[in-house]
């Protein structure tokens, strides 16, 4: 079974219609990236996953998402517990002005765990995930504000995986970073795509090439193209596929 199974999807602003029709299905355990010239309505997409949109203004959304083949657009649906499974990481690296061991245990804590013991483990494993045990454990109850751009994003990683999502969608996460940082993202989303669903905003080509298993090209509110990764960049079936990776327009 697809982790997400999308179906006739629309989504307006007000009167702005930002997806059209969009059909999609996201298998689990990869990486997929989404990629496309700005507006194109792929970070719109990948908050309508996990309903962020919600907190926008205006914002109507037609169609079908189906998570584990339920619709996650039913009115009936635990918004709080949905956000749980399917974790988000922004474009730029938010951690809360609190301690490093806080921002990781904000989550588990919020979800009712309250006993040290537990907290502890939960904490070490997760800025394991994260690839940052090591460069933080002598330090945890030191401001998560102190942490450089990349140490702060891969906590910001951390803290989204503490409540065991099983999905975890990625807006541009490294377009803030510098390149050392970035290859350690890069390297982290790879080893976590062998165990979550990650899906994963880009605007670069090449790091959708290198990390992805699989690609969706959006353009104008619509996917044009979907597939593995090498096939789509290396044969494209769509001429506007080719046109894109190319750098003929974006």
């Amino acid at each position: 079974m697809n982790r997400f199974s999308i179906r006739n999807l629309n989504l307006y602003y007000g009167s702005f219609q930002a997806l059209r029709g969009i059909c999609l299905d996201i298998p689990p355990g990869c990486v997929t990236a989404f990629i496309g010239p700005s507006g194109c309505g792929k970070s719109t997409l990948l908050k309508t996953l996990n309903r962020m949109t919600d907190l926008v203004e205006n914002c109507r959304v037609e169609g079908r998402v189906l998570l584990d083949g339920k619709n996650i657009l039913g009115r009936l649906t635990d918004v709080n517990a949905l956000r749980r499974r399917v974790g988000m990481v922004f474009q730029k690296p938010n951690p809360f002005p609190m301690s490093i061991y806080d921002n990781v245990a904000f989550g588990p804590r919020t979800h009712g765990v309250r006993r040290k013991e537990e907290l502890d483990g939960l904490v070490e494993r997760a800025l394991t995930e994260a690839a940052l045990w090591n460069e933080v454990r002598d330090r945890l109850r030191k401001s998560a504000l102190g942490l450089s751009g990349g140490q702060q994003q891969r906590l910001c990683i951390a803290r989204a995986l503490a409540v065991h999502p099983e999905v975890l969608l990625m807006d541009e996460p490294t377009s803030a970073l510098d390149p050392i940082s970035t290859a350690r993202i890069e390297e982290l989303v790879q080893r976590l795509g062998q165990e979550y669903t990650v899906i994963m905003v880009t605007h670069h080509m090449q790091q959708a090439r290198r990390i992805s298993d699989r690609t969706v090209f959006f353009l104008l509110g619509e996917v044009v193209e979907a597939g593995e990764t090498e096939r789509l960049f290396s044969s494209p079936r769509d001429p506007r596929t080719g046109d894109y990776i190319n750098g003929r327009f974006g």
